[in-house]
Protein backbone atom coordinates (compact mmCIF):
# COMPACT_ATOMS: atom_id res chain seq x y z
CA UNK A 1 0.00 0.00 0.00
CA UNK A 2 1.48 3.58 -0.90
CA UNK A 3 0.99 6.57 1.27
CA UNK A 4 -1.48 8.33 -0.62
CA UNK A 5 -3.72 4.82 -0.21
CA UNK A 6 -2.79 4.47 3.42
CA UNK A 7 -3.51 8.58 4.36
CA UNK A 8 -6.88 7.71 2.41
CA UNK A 9 -7.52 5.04 4.29
CA UNK A 10 -7.00 6.54 7.59
CA UNK A 11 -9.03 9.69 6.25
CA UNK A 12 -12.22 7.23 5.45
CA UNK A 13 -11.79 5.15 8.76
CA UNK A 14 -12.71 8.67 10.19
CA UNK A 15 -9.39 10.33 11.10
CA UNK A 16 -9.19 13.70 9.95
CA UNK A 17 -7.10 15.06 6.99
CA UNK A 18 -4.65 16.41 8.82
CA UNK A 19 -4.37 13.21 11.00
CA UNK A 20 -3.99 10.91 7.94
CA UNK A 21 -1.33 12.78 6.20
CA UNK A 22 0.69 13.15 9.38
CA UNK A 23 0.08 9.44 10.97
CA UNK A 24 1.24 7.99 7.58
CA UNK A 25 5.16 9.39 7.46
CA UNK A 26 4.80 9.54 11.46
CA UNK A 27 6.53 6.34 12.05
CA UNK A 28 9.54 6.62 9.92
CA UNK A 29 10.18 10.08 11.21
CA UNK A 30 10.11 8.37 14.99
CA UNK A 31 6.71 9.88 15.94
CA UNK A 32 3.92 6.85 16.73
CA UNK A 33 0.71 7.23 15.06
CA UNK A 34 -1.13 7.56 18.14
CA UNK A 35 0.98 10.69 18.93
CA UNK A 36 0.75 11.95 15.43
CA UNK A 37 -3.20 11.76 15.33
CA UNK A 38 -3.68 13.65 18.79
CA UNK A 39 -1.22 16.35 17.67
CA UNK A 40 -3.00 16.89 14.29
CA UNK A 41 -6.16 16.45 15.80
CA UNK A 42 -6.91 20.50 15.92
CA UNK A 43 -5.62 21.09 12.20
CA UNK A 44 -8.74 18.86 10.49
CA UNK A 45 -11.32 20.64 8.69
CA UNK A 46 -9.00 24.05 7.59
CA UNK A 47 -7.83 24.23 11.13
CA UNK A 48 -10.75 23.26 13.71
CA UNK A 49 -13.21 24.24 10.75
CA UNK A 50 -12.25 27.78 10.61
CA UNK A 51 -11.79 27.78 7.24
CA UNK A 52 -7.97 28.33 7.19
CA UNK A 53 -5.48 26.13 5.60
CA UNK A 54 -6.44 22.73 4.31
CA UNK A 55 -5.99 20.29 7.23
CA UNK A 56 -4.02 17.93 4.35
CA UNK A 57 -1.76 20.57 3.91
CA UNK A 58 -0.74 21.48 7.56
CA UNK A 59 -0.36 17.90 7.83
CA UNK A 60 2.44 17.79 4.86
CA UNK A 61 3.88 21.01 6.90
CA UNK A 62 4.02 19.07 9.88
CA UNK A 63 5.89 15.87 8.26
CA UNK A 64 8.47 18.48 6.44
CA UNK A 65 8.93 20.16 9.89
CA UNK A 66 10.20 16.63 11.39
CA UNK A 67 11.57 15.99 8.60
CA UNK A 68 13.93 19.11 8.31
CA UNK A 69 12.83 21.61 10.68
CA UNK A 70 14.76 23.53 13.07
CA UNK A 71 15.35 22.07 16.66
CA UNK A 72 18.76 24.29 17.49
CA UNK A 73 18.38 28.32 17.76
CA UNK A 74 22.01 28.79 15.44
CA UNK A 75 20.66 26.24 13.01
CA UNK A 76 18.83 28.84 10.27
CA UNK A 77 20.01 26.10 7.77
CA UNK A 78 17.33 23.80 9.42
CA UNK A 79 15.05 26.83 9.26
CA UNK A 80 15.78 27.84 5.43
CA UNK A 81 15.31 24.44 4.53
CA UNK A 82 12.26 24.15 5.85
CA UNK A 83 10.42 27.33 4.86
CA UNK A 84 11.75 26.38 1.35
CA UNK A 85 10.28 23.36 1.42
CA UNK A 86 7.17 24.22 2.47
CA UNK A 87 6.93 26.87 0.34
CA UNK A 88 7.37 24.59 -2.64
CA UNK A 89 4.64 22.32 -1.38
CA UNK A 90 2.02 24.84 -1.18
CA UNK A 91 3.36 25.88 -4.30
CA UNK A 92 2.86 22.67 -6.29
CA UNK A 93 -0.65 21.73 -4.36
CA UNK A 94 -1.93 24.99 -5.23
CA UNK A 95 -1.29 24.77 -8.85
CA UNK A 96 -2.61 21.17 -8.61
CA UNK A 97 -6.29 22.19 -6.25
CA UNK A 98 -5.78 25.94 -6.86
CA UNK A 99 -6.19 27.02 -3.23
CA UNK A 100 -4.91 25.44 0.08
CA UNK A 101 -7.65 26.88 1.93
CA UNK A 102 -11.00 24.55 2.65
CA UNK A 103 -13.28 27.38 2.22
CA UNK A 104 -11.97 27.30 -1.81
CA UNK A 105 -11.27 23.80 -2.14
CA UNK A 106 -14.57 22.70 -0.18
CA UNK A 107 -16.93 25.49 -1.55
CA UNK A 108 -18.41 25.86 1.63
CA UNK A 109 -17.03 27.67 4.19
CA UNK A 110 -17.37 25.19 7.30
CA UNK A 111 -17.13 27.89 9.95
CA UNK A 112 -20.58 29.41 8.90
CA UNK A 113 -22.91 27.14 10.60
CA UNK A 114 -25.50 27.16 8.18
CA UNK A 115 -22.63 25.97 5.35
CA UNK A 116 -21.78 23.45 7.44
CA UNK A 117 -24.96 21.71 7.72
CA UNK A 118 -25.25 22.03 4.06
CA UNK A 119 -21.58 20.35 3.53
CA UNK A 120 -21.82 17.67 5.51
CA UNK A 121 -25.58 17.06 4.21
CA UNK A 122 -24.41 16.82 1.06
CA UNK A 123 -21.24 14.51 1.96
CA UNK A 124 -19.15 17.38 0.72
CA UNK A 125 -15.79 16.49 2.92
CA UNK A 126 -16.55 12.25 1.97
CA UNK A 127 -16.09 13.21 -1.65
CA UNK A 128 -13.49 15.69 -2.28
CA UNK A 129 -11.34 15.43 0.76
CA UNK A 130 -9.97 11.70 0.03
CA UNK A 131 -8.57 13.58 -3.03
CA UNK A 132 -6.82 16.14 -1.83
CA UNK A 133 -5.22 14.38 1.08
CA UNK A 134 -3.91 11.76 -1.77
CA UNK A 135 -2.68 14.91 -3.85
CA UNK A 136 -0.82 16.24 -0.58
CA UNK A 137 0.94 13.03 -0.28
CA UNK A 138 1.69 12.74 -3.77
CA UNK A 139 2.97 16.07 -3.50
CA UNK A 140 4.85 15.71 -0.20
CA UNK A 141 6.73 12.40 -1.33
CA UNK A 142 8.01 14.22 -4.40
CA UNK A 143 9.51 17.37 -2.47
CA UNK A 144 10.91 15.21 -0.19
CA UNK A 145 12.35 12.84 -2.78
CA UNK A 146 14.14 15.75 -4.86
Amino acid sequence: MTKADEAVASFKSGFSCSQAVLSSFSEELGLDRDTANSVACGFGGGIARTGNICGAVAGAIMVIGMKYGMTRLDDNAAREKTYALVQQFIRDYTTKNGSITCPDLLGYDMADPMQFKEAREKKVAARICPGLVEDAVIVLERILND
